[in-house]
């Protein structure tokens, strides 16, 4: 593995998800325009239904294919036989029990809706499975433009609609055709044609069986308590905590989740050196705790004047939500490439036992406390995962010969010492300053980013420059730098 190409991978794939992310964002913009919250908030829970049902029959082919070094046009043809197969199920299941799903979340627009949207998955399963190969041989450039091409498609789909029907349709429609044009696209940027076959179906099996339970448990972490929400309060209440979980996990889905597309292909190809897999998963973890750690509690701190200027005084409610939710990307930065390891050693029976962990725990604490709102079930939320965090630990340790407890100290203290120092420094702001939402925002932003950098490098010069994630960025970074002064001058 050639360390710059896994850095102009992240890079790549960082501007790959900020690229959607901005393209999402100005969707939202004028969605919001066009449409009311409501309306967001039905195909956000039809949505959730389907997600759901996906889960608990994916087989987890895309993993399959990656992890094995071998994978020839068998078992491509194999993989995409048995996702056809697998999202015909859950088109059938999905419009058999519309009414069932309509009744638990009380409102019967969701039962059409979902008989529509019902062969979504079976459209979408469609697509050239070759796309893989992208990712799987780190072709970022390449899946960088597909990404992009996806998204504008369902950018426009979804902007068209509402302009014409300015009503929750629109957004149905726009899942249609983003779906449509996402299948035709793959057939146009890859060249492999994949065709029914069941050859390999033993060795895709072996690797997807696990990953079944951990992704019913992954859902089950990540959704079930949007859904238990969207049973316990109305309507208004709901569709805030949705949209500040989607707007809190925006660290972890635009920082994190890039890095981790580039680092899993990475761990895969040093696998049988466990000194060398060690070595990168403790600087993937830095990098990330660097990045993400300050970006999700940077987000909480500023969540009030993000809120008034970006969605108004109407989504106020949303606030408290974002707040605490986005802390528990906390802990999804300090866990997020060890799921990788575990993946890429074949050790999917302790990722998916940390899972079920958190989501008993969580189903155990609601069921005693039935009385809890939104609120209170979001800090149960939190609760649980830095639960999750202690058995990770301890899992990632028995993996990894040779790690040790003040390895995983070393690679995340400064970044924590130093966050909550700009925590302290934006609150102390706060406190002292009366400004309107976007001089306080501008001011927070500047001050935290600020204490933040200057801590990092100072608690770093202290340590004596240790070699980690510090160094690693500082190397990549300060060619980049004086190629830029060398243009301008």
């Amino acid at each position: 593995m050639h360390r710059n190409s896994v850095f102009r991978g992240a890079v790549l794939t960082v501007s790959m998800r900020w690229t959607d992310r901005l393209i999402g964002f100005v969707s939202i913009l004028i969605l919001a325009r066009l449409l009311a919250p409501a309306d967001f908030g039905l195909i956000s829970m039809a949505m959730l239904v389907i997600t759901l049902i996906d889960i608990l029959l994916g087989l987890g082919v895309n993993v399959a294919l990656i992890q094995n070094p071998n994978a020839n046009k068998e078992h491509y043809d194999t993989a995409w036989t048995l996702r056809i197969i697998q999202s015909a199920l859950i088109s059938l299941i999905i419009f058999s029990y519309a009414g069932i799903a309509a009744d638990y979340l009380n409102d019967d627009r969701i039962e059409l809706i979902l008989q529509i949207l019902a062969f979504t998955p079976l459209l979408g399963s469609l697509e050239n499975i070759g796309i893989i190969q992208f990712q799987k041989e780190m072709q970022f450039g390449r899946d960088f433009y597909y990404v992009f091409l996806k998204r504008l498609i369902g950018f426009t789909a979804n902007v068209v609609a509402a302009w014409i029907l300015q009503s929750y349709w629109a957004l149905v429609i726009g899942t249609i055709v983003s779906t449509f044009g996402a299948v035709i696209l793959s057939y146009i940027i890859h060249p492999m044609r994949p065709k029914l076959g069941f050859s390999k179906t033993r060795e895709i099996f072996s690797v997807s069986q696990w990953m079944i339970v951990n992704s019913i448990g992954s859902y089950a972490t990540n959704n079930l308590h949007r859904i238990i929400v969207g049973r316990r309060e109305n309507a208004d209440i709901m569709v805030a905590y949705i949209g500040s979980n989607e707007i809190a996990v925006m660290p972890s889905s635009d920082l994190l989740a890039p890095l981790n597309r580039v680092l899993f292909p990475a761990f895969v190809n040093v696998k049988d050196n466990l000194e060398e897999l060690k070595r990168i998963f403790l600087l993937s973890q830095g990098i990330q705790m660097l990045v993400a750690v300050p970006a999700a509690v940077g987000l909480a701190l500023v969540a009030k004047e993000a809120v008034y200027l970006l969605l108004g005084s109407k989504w106020e409610a949303a606030v408290a939500f974002i707040q605490i939710l986005a802390l528990v990307n906390v802990f999804s930065a300090y866990v997020s490439s060890g799921g990788y390891i575990f993946l890429t050693l074949g050790k999917m029976r302790m990722l998916t036992t940390n899972v079920w962990i958190q989501v008993s725990l969580f189903l155990l604490a609601i069921s005693l406390l039935p009385g809890f709102g939104a609120l209170q079930i979001a800090w149960v939320r939190l609760a649980v995962t830095a639960v999750g965090l202690i058995y990770f630990s301890y899992a990632i340790i028995r993996v990894l010969p040779g790690l040790r407890v003040r390895n995983l100290f070393s690679s995340v203290s400064r970044p924590l010492i130093s966050t909550a120092l700009m925590a302290a420094a934006v609150i102390s702001l706060a406190d002292a300053v009366t400004a309107d939402h976007i001089v306080l925002l501008a001011l927070k932003i500047g001050t935290g980013a600020s204490v933040y950098v200057i801590s990092i490098f100072t608690l770093w010069q202290l340590a004596g420059r240790p070699k980690g994630s510090e160094t690693y960025i500082l190397e990549k970074l300060t060619p980049m730098f004086a190629s830029l002064n060398k243009k301008m001058s």
